[in-house]
């Protein structure tokens, strides 16, 4: 008789992110559905939120990011897979940050996390192909994996591009150029191509298809289901046989 190992459950809480260009309502939604749960995730902002920074090395790299792109809203400073490596250290050393809270169990939500990089710094270095910026970001998202686990649930929210770009300008009190703007309808493509790519770790609202309500109790439904039959989280770079991050324990027994 053939017995089937059982599967190690670790008791970390998710790594959970929210994605989205400016003015989808990411922030706003996230922060409504956090409201209605009764165990409060921690909640990382996004880039875009760190305006007085904190201290430490992620900010560090975060500021070098901003006087290098002089101004520029999305941090571009014309070396983008130089950039793309800055970011991604920033999301690693995120990381390192909240595996105390992970441990615990509780939820961490990042507000954008490695498919943000993969999205935007894809679209700089294939500005005119759409079939080749969704190679490269997805390739970007294996190179992240190197560095770090991917979130365990990515939520994608979306919305018409035009009516996103309108809103962040009256939020940020700014007029983007056409550029900027062309940048960001882009980057909604891009981000619900990639969304389509791995269903299974990606949930996606689309606000020209829900209401406000609608949209933030989906997401407080995905980040209270996001707890439960867990694997470990362990250090890519160290293999398959490295001790979880969170719980300690070694690989999960393979299937029989």
């Amino acid at each position: 008789m053939t017995i089937t190992p059982v599967r190690h459950s670790c008791t970390r809480g998710p790594l959970i992110s929210a994605e989205g260009i400016n003015g989808v309502g990411k922030t706003y939604l996230t922060n409504r559905a956090v409201e209605a749960l009764d165990d409060k995730p921690l909640m990382l902002d996004g880039f875009s939120q760190r305006a007085n920074g904190r201290p430490g090395l992620g900010e560090a790299l975060l500021r070098s990011l901003r006087e290098a792109s002089a101004g520029d809203p999305f941090l571009r400073g014309g070396t983008p897979m130089a950039e793309a490596l800055i970011l991604l250290a920033i999301k690693r050393h995120d990381l390192d940050t909240v595996v105390p809270e992970l441990s615990s169990g509780r939820a961490v939500v990042e507000g954008r996390s490695v498919d943000t990089t993969a999205v935007c710094q894809a679209l700089l270095l294939h500005p005119d192909d759409g079939d080749a910026a969704l190679d490269t970001a997805t390739a970007l998202l294996e190179l992240a994996s190197s560095y770090r686990p991917l979130p365990d649930l990515t939520i994608l929210v979306t919305d018409d591009a035009c009516e996103a770009v309108a809103r962040a300008q009256r939020r940020g009190q700014c007029v983007f150029t056409s550029e900027q703007a062309t940048f960001m309808r882009e980057a909604c493509a891009l981000f619900e191509r990639l969304a389509a790519t791995d269903p299974a770790r990606y949930r996606v609202v689309d606000r020209r298809r829900v209401g406000e309500h609608e949209a933030a109790e989906l997401i407080r439904a995905w980040i209270h289901g996001a707890g439960t039959d867990l694997g470990c989280l362990r250090e890519p770079w160290q293999g398959p046989g490295a001790r979880c991050m969170c719980c300690g324990s070694r690989a999960d027994p393979a299937p029989a």
